[in-house]
């Protein structure tokens, strides 16, 4: 009898720790599953016309900068990541509305964004870079006054150029390589844009060239959710880590080399 007591204690306890131990791996599952607006997916709201931080492959698919911290992010939180290409005016939009997980397009932290998104750690540096033909007497910031500008719809360059010099100076395309297209048409004298693009611009388009003044320098970073705070956690939490081992900067190398 007390040896059938003693097995009955012992089967009552391993069966203890065994449920224990499920609900322990339940709860880490948990920790680790977070609310998205497509179960076992992150979707990335941006616009594709932005090298080297977003842009197209000959297959349809997506590359660059922001596309690979991204990917990043998804694999630490066992996530597969979506990327959802648009015009950028609806990239924040998108995801305040919570069609769109988070929005990574070369997002420039401002207070204004800041009223309609969470905005993560800085993740790189941008600056505002003036593109001219080469013959263009504009030599400096200061001598956009009375021109004609060209700036991409939306942006940090479309706001600070509007502000600067009045919005009646300032036409907006639907993206950086509109805008310069109607620089190199004379349908403007001058285009803003973030540095890197525009340099990738200038490589492109012949008898164009980059001011060495900057307009404005800025920081980059994800846009989330303000009511989704466990998401925001989870993804600054990754890019955190991406940040501290090197993934971060390997990343930024990998597109913008050294000069």
């Amino acid at each position: 009898m007390k040896k059938f007591a003693k097995l009955t204690l012992v089967l009552a306890l391993a069966l203890g720790l065994a449920l224990a131990f499920t609900a322990c791996g339940g709860d880490e599952e948990k920790e680790a599953t977070v609310k998205t607006v497509t179960e076992g997916e992150l979707h990335m709201a941006t616009n594709a016309a932005f090298p080297p931080y977003e842009m197209t492959t000959d297959d349809g698919g997506f590359e660059g900068i922001d596309v690979e911290i991204a990917e990043a992010i998804a694999k630490k939180l066992n996530l597969k990541l979506v990327v959802d290409d648009m015009d950028f005016t609806s990239v924040i939009t998108s995801v305040q509305s919570g069609k769109e997980d988070m929005a990574m397009a070369g997002l420039t932290v401002n207070e204004e964004r800041k009223k309609n998104v969470d905005f993560t750690d800085t993740y790189a540096k941008g600056v505002q870079s003036i593109i001219v033909k080469e013959d263009s007497a504009i030599k400096k910031p200061e001598d956009l006054k009375g021109k004609k500008i060209g700036c991409q719809d939306g942006t940090t360059g479309y706001i600070y150029c509007s502000d600067d010099f009045g919005e009646k100076n300032v036409n907006s395309y639907n993206n950086g390589a509109t805008a310069v297209q109607a620089l190199v048409g004379g349908k403007v004298d001058a285009v803003v844009i973030d540095n890197n693009p525009a340099k990738e611009f200038v490589k492109s388009n012949k008898g164009l060239k980059l001011l060495d003044t900057a307009y404005a320098e800025e920081d980059y970073a994800i846009g989330l959710n303000k009511e989704n705070k466990e998401l925001y956690d989870a993804v600054n939490g990754a890019l955190k880590e991406l940040k501290e081992d090197g993934t971060v900067d390997k990343i930024v190398e990998k597109y913008i080399k050294a000069e």
